[in-house]
């Protein structure tokens, strides 16, 4: 797996060569995730930038033993600590020792559950996002600052992202 940045320079923003990385792994390994966050935003056309990408991430055994093998075969070197988080589902799991920064999420804001969240999902060139609305509950859930200043900016995209899914 290449380095979707150089070691040792700075850290590149989120881009499409990361999630469709992340997309073709993770259907080999079968995980049911969904982009989540700025990067679920940035992937329904949201005109920002992210560091990392943020994954809610369905919770059962099975998933969570197939995202393990997925992350290493991403050429994430995962320690035990990590490993362990990920095989219990810990809530939220940051991890910066792979080819890009990672967010997993387990458990994120304003989200009850991910099977009512996967109903809602939108399929964008075979990335499975979260609809806009869950991605705005979560951010509007959660109590980070860098959370709630993309809120307005989120919401009147919103209106934008809906009147264009009507036009189709």
């Amino acid at each position: 797996m290449r380095r979707t940045f150089p070691a040792g320079s700075d850290m590149a923003a989120f881009d499409y060569p990361q999630a469709r990385e992340i997309r073709d792994v993770f259907a080999r390994h079968g995980v049911r995730y969904l982009f989540i966050g700025k990067s679920g935003a940035i992937l329904l056309g949201f005109p920002d930038t992210t560091q990392d990408a943020d994954l809610f991430v369905e919770r059962s055994p099975e998933n969570r033993r197939a995202l393990t093998a997925a992350l290493r075969e991403l050429s994430f070197d995962l320690t035990e600590d990590e490993a362990s988080d990920i095989e219990r589902g810990k809530d939220f799991i940051q991890l910066r020792n792979g080819p890009f920064d990672l967010d997993l999420v387990f458990a994120p804001d304003g989200i009850e559950r991910f099977e009512d969240a996967w109903r809602r999902r939108v399929d964008v060139e075979g990335f499975p996002v979260c609809h806009l609305d869950d991605i705005i509950a979560s951010k509007a859930a959660a109590n980070r600052v860098r959370d709630r200043e993309s809120l307005p900016r989120l919401r009147a995209f919103r209106e934008y992202w809906l009147s264009k899914r009507e036009e189709r």
